[in-house]
């Protein structure tokens, strides 16, 4: 599990980023905290993984928060999850290693596709051991900047992929076919298959043929969680 910090200045917003974080297989929220003093303060009592950080905070902005871990050593990966839309702070924050920039307001969707990038870049660089190789490097930062699965192919959209998804992992383990995740998304069945073969040649959903009592057989689609 990855152990995140959520750090945001509204009660109520941070509320929400937690439970978003709860949504999302293979992350953990390990405490939510309010001012950035109380995030380096969390972080050197108990290390995280990752830190979901707002940079308009009560006693100090982002950029400070981000200093004050590195200074103190905290190797902890940062996703910056503010409405400064500055490039000088947006500039400064890679700077200080923030590995995804997240633009409020946002859609879990959106949410989940930064959180699942940053666990595909954990992943290829975990899975290697203590050295690896140039191409293994490029999967891992290609893995920041595209969607997991790759870029998608010309006239598919991010947003009906994630409705896609959240189809299938809702009907997990039994799966889905095409007409059934159409009827449940009100897609044109030739779409919903386009979208689900794309995630099967990605290796993010397996297929299996369902033998009816006449006509082709219909293959029936499973989401394999890489988390």
């Amino acid at each position: 599990m990855i152990s995140t910090l959520v750090v945001e200045d509204d009660p109520r917003i941070a509320d929400a980023h937690a439970q978003f974080v709860g949504r999302v297989p293979g992350f953990a929220v390990a405490g939510t905290v309010h001012r950035g003093s109380e995030a380096l303060d969390f972080a050197e009592r108990h290390p995280v993984d990752l830190v979901l950080l707002d940079f308009y905070l009560p006693d100090m902005t982002g950029l400070d928060v981000c200093r004050g871990l590195r200074a103190h050593g905290q190797l902890a990966d940062i996703i910056a999850v503010t409405s400064a839309r500055d490039v000088q702070i947006v500039r400064s924050a890679l700077a200080y290693g923030v590995v995804q920039y997240l633009l409020k307001p946002f859609t879990f969707a959106a949410f989940r596709d930064k959180l699942e990038r940053y666990a595909e870049y954990r992943r290829q660089l975990v899975g290697h051991g203590r050295t690896t190789a140039q191409q293994d490097l490029d999967r891992a930062f290609g893995a920041l900047r595209g969607s997991v699965g790759g870029p998608l192919p010309k006239g598919m959209s991010n947003q009906t992929l994630s409705s896609v998804v959240d189809a299938l992992r809702e009907h997990a383990p039994r799966g889905l076919t095409a007409s059934e995740t159409a009827d449940r998304l009100g897609m044109a069945r030739v779409t919903t298959r386009r979208y689900l073969e794309h995630l099967a040649d990605q290796g993010l959903v397996t297929r299996h043929p369902r033998y009816g009592t006449q006509g082709r057989p219909e293959h029936v689609y499973h989401w394999s969680d890489p988390a």
